[in-house]
């Protein structure tokens, strides 16, 4: 990801209802039972004693059923597990990982990155990964990442890819002659960013009828789409709404976009390498679509807990 970003994940901003759903799944996290071993205090002090892996999780849902997943595949090898939910910012749990205090964080590679190099500009997943290595602190690794993805894309509603007859596997370079005719929506820096109309345009060789100006993938972005105020719009690949509304995700091959994989980040010695094996295998299974499907149904209200335990067992992992 490029420093030029809209919204890298360690800055952007949540749509009103993630933030909403993820303190509530802080709160099922504290109210559970003494089993899931959950910390109360995200940031209680006291490092992993060696033979207890602790798993944490930033401040938003999905990072926090993320974890769930993670640690319950750990779990699932015997290894003993804690849970730090709910934590806050890169800034904070980046240096926790540093300490020792936590073991184990869900990542996404390309905002990782922003946080350690602004600079870089890789160019494949691989290309982010040695880049992030090249600047991570000798203490940490990261293990493997997940094909899954939460980043920017172009999203259509499913009027507009009807009429157009665009489907999941469409790109965005299939909108060159129908882009003129399409209004798309975003967060105001969308307009001036490079991963945003600057790059549509360069990249994709896209013009569009018409721009408005909403918010970060947010709820005025979700309703401007849903109502076809604006016909295509910058939603986040794994934003519940896409399933619920019936969206259009358009494929990225030139990856304007950049990465944004799952990517465990893992304090080096307090994880045996059995442990790697199975953080390893959960990304190994673990897809956009999976983690779309998986974050619709934390919102519709299950406990992430329980949706990270099914989806174990039906990846053959749990």
């Amino acid at each position: 990801m490029t420093s030029n970003a809209p919204r890298s994940r360690y800055l952007r901003s949540y749509p009103a209802a993630a933030v909403a759903l993820a303190a509530t799944t802080a709160l099922l996290a504290g109210c559970g039972s003494s089993n899931d071993n959950k910390s109360s205090d995200p940031l209680q002090n006291g490092k992993s004693d060696g033979k207890t892996v602790v798993v944490g999780s930033n401040n938003f849902a999905e990072s926090i059923l993320l974890a769930d997943i993670y640690g319950e595949a750990l779990k699932a090898k015997g290894i003993k597990v804690t849970y730090k939910p709910n934590i806050g910012s890169r800034e904070t749990t980046y240096g926790l990982l540093k300490n020792g205090s936590i073991t184990v964080l869900p990542e996404y590679n390309g905002a990782l990155l922003a946080y350690l190099d602004p600079k870089a500009t890789p160019k494949t997943v691989a290309a982010t990964t040695a880049a992030i290595e090249a600047k991570l602190d000798s203490k940490l690794v990261l293990l493997d990442p997940a094909s899954a993805q939460d980043k920017d894309s172009v999203t259509l509603n499913k009027v507009t890819a009807d009429k157009y007859k665009l489907t999941s596997q469409s790109s965005i370079a299939d909108l060159k002659d129908i882009a003129k005719d399409l209004v798309i929506g975003g967060s105001p820096e969308f307009q001036t960013r490079q991963q945003g109309l600057v790059g549509l345009k360069s990249v994709y060789g896209l013009e569009f009828k018409g721009f408005k100006a909403l918010d970060a993938g947010g709820p005025l972005t979700q309703a401007a789409l849903k109502k076809n105020t604006v016909q295509a719009a910058d939603i986040f690949t794994t934003d519940p709404t896409i399933t619920k509304e019936k969206h259009v995700v358009l494929q990225d091959p030139k990856n304007l976009f950049g990465f944004e994989n799952v990517q465990p980040l893992v304090y080096k010695s307090g994880l045996s390498s059995d442990g790697v094996s199975a953080l390893n295998a959960v990304s190994a299974k673990l897809d956009t679509k999976a983690l779309l499907d998986l974050d619709t149904q934390v919102q519709e209200g299950k406990d992430p807990l329980d949706v990270a335990k099914t989806w174990l067992k039906s990846a053959g992992i749990g």
